[in-house]
């Protein structure tokens, strides 16, 4: 009876220290789960600002979302169709007109830290004038969604069966700083492939494999 009593205590016990770790339980991740990774990039580019707010569609960017297996990057000279002419936010520009106005002279050019920046690395200075002795560099930007090299991810595929680019990558649109939202685990992409047969993707019947050839060859 004692020793009955005995592994009863000991089994609360147990579930009570259970269930004091679930919180930590709960925040571990596998190892190579970069889900909330938002690193700080070589420029602070507004996706909220320009996929939110200008509503900038994201294969203007990156161009290769529709057509092969990488989004890629845009090059600077992408920015530079709009940024020859913008310097800086619209606020900023207006106080300076507006200024200027009042000191009757003619406004000057305000170009923001940040754009700055993109100048910079087109070896241009703030009148978009050619530096002399400095060439164009690319900037560093720094990649957010990463699969391991074993696992292949076309782009062109998803989108042409209507997968949004905010369903593995979040609500990108609000994010002044990407951050990845979604696990990417092979169990997350089996479990989506799953539910779009059942369910189709778009209002569109799909059949996406769950077969191991298809993302690992």
């Amino acid at each position: 009876m004692r020793s009955r009593i005995v592994t009863i205590v000991l089994l609360v016990g147990l579930a009570y220290g259970l269930l004091g770790l679930m919180p930590h339980l709960q925040s571990q991740r596998l190892p190579g789960n970069q889900q909330g990774y938002e690193p700080v990039q070589p420029i602070a580019f507004s996706h909220r600002l320009h996929a939110g707010e200008l509503q900038i569609s994201c294969v203007y960017c990156h161009q290769g979302a529709d057509k092969g297996k990488h989004a890629g990057i845009p090059a600077t000279s992408l920015c530079m169709n709009c940024h020859k002419s913008v310097s800086a936010p619209l606020a900023v520009g207006r106080a300076e007109e507006a200024k200027a106005k009042e000191e009757n002279r003619p406004a000057k050019r305000v170009v923001s830290p940040e754009l700055h920046k993109l100048y910079q690395a087109l070896a241009l200075d703030d009148e978009l004038r050619p530096i002399a002795g400095q060439s164009p560099k690319g900037i560093a930007w720094l990649q957010v969604h990463n699969l391991p090299a074993f696992a292949c991810f076309d782009h062109r595929a998803h989108i042409g069966a209507g997968v949004s680019c905010q369903h593995c990558h979040g609500p990108v649109e609000t994010m002044e700083r990407v951050r990845q939202v979604e696990s990417l685990s092979m169990g997350w992409c089996v479990n989506c492939h799953r539910e779009a047969t059942d369910k189709g993707v778009s209002g569109k019947s799909v059949r996406p494999s769950v077969d191991c050839a298809a993302c690992h060859y």
